[in-house]
């Protein structure tokens, strides 16, 4: 928004016009110039007042610069992703930039039953939201975050989930079959019991609780290889056959 410029303020800005102005000037009110000065100031008139009038809207401008405000931009009227709220959409919530790439964060929405088949969701975080009976199955999940996230009956049945955070999260009921699991971060506090299915799985590189890697390693599905990097599920799992 503009404000107008008062009165006076224009009248100034015109009178410095003038005062570039080629106009007679009365002889009382400046000393009369020689005969050269009159002819080099007459050789160009329309020069002198183009000239003249650029100024003056030169000036004009400058006065008007600081009184335009900018409206803010929209994000910071809303609030952007600062706001919990702006966080969260049905379908996954909002994307930010992190170290040069860009992370949806869905933390806290409820993902129940959603379909993420075959999709790239590398670096995602479903970090404390409700994904429970949902189906991951060949999704690139390398980097995702389910921290104290439900997860009760998702299958992730071929996911990459290398390099996953899984701290706090439980599986019960999730299927592992033929995953890779490599290099996962999980805590004294993510629990495996009730997982159905790990065969196939690739848990090389991923440090399990004691009682959890004892669990795992009884399960009856604790066999096969799995398809995508060959290696044997129970001997990443380091178990004692």
């Amino acid at each position: 928004m503009v404000r107008s410029l008062p009165s006076i303020t224009i009248a100034c800005l015109l009178g410095s016009a003038s005062a570039f102005s080629p106009c007679p000037i009365h002889p009382q009110g400046l000393a009369l110039r020689s005969s050269s000065e009159l002819h080099a100031s007459s050789i160009n008139p329309l020069e002198d007042r183009i000239g003249a009038a650029a100024t003056a809207l030169f000036s004009i401008g400058l006065l008007l610069t600081p009184l335009v405000s900018t409206p803010p931009p929209a994000h910071a009227a809303d609030g952007g992703g600062s706001l919990a709220a702006n966080t969260k959409i049905t379908t996954g919530g909002a994307s930010t930039l992190q170290s040069g790439r860009t992370i949806t964060i869905t933390r806290g929405v409820n993902l129940d039953r959603s379909d993420f088949k075959g999709q790239n969701l590398k670096g995602v975080a479903f970090q404390q939201s409700i994904v429970r009976d949902t189906d991951f199955r060949g999704a690139n999940l390398v980097g995702a975050s389910f921290f104290d996230a439900t997860i009760d009956g998702s299958d992730f049945e071929g996911a990459d989930m290398s390099l996953c955070n899984v701290e706090m999260a439980q599986f019960n009921r999730a299927n592992l079959k033929n995953t890779v699991v490599r290099e996962m971060y999980v805590s004294g506090s993510t629990l495996f019991e009730g997982v159905k299915d790990i065969e196939g799985s690739d848990w090389s590189e991923t440090f399990l609780r004691a009682d959890q890697k004892k669990y795992l390693c009884n399960h009856p599905t604790a066999k096969g290889t799995n398809p995508t990097t060959g290696v044997d599920t129970r001997e990443s799992l380091m178990c004692l056959d």
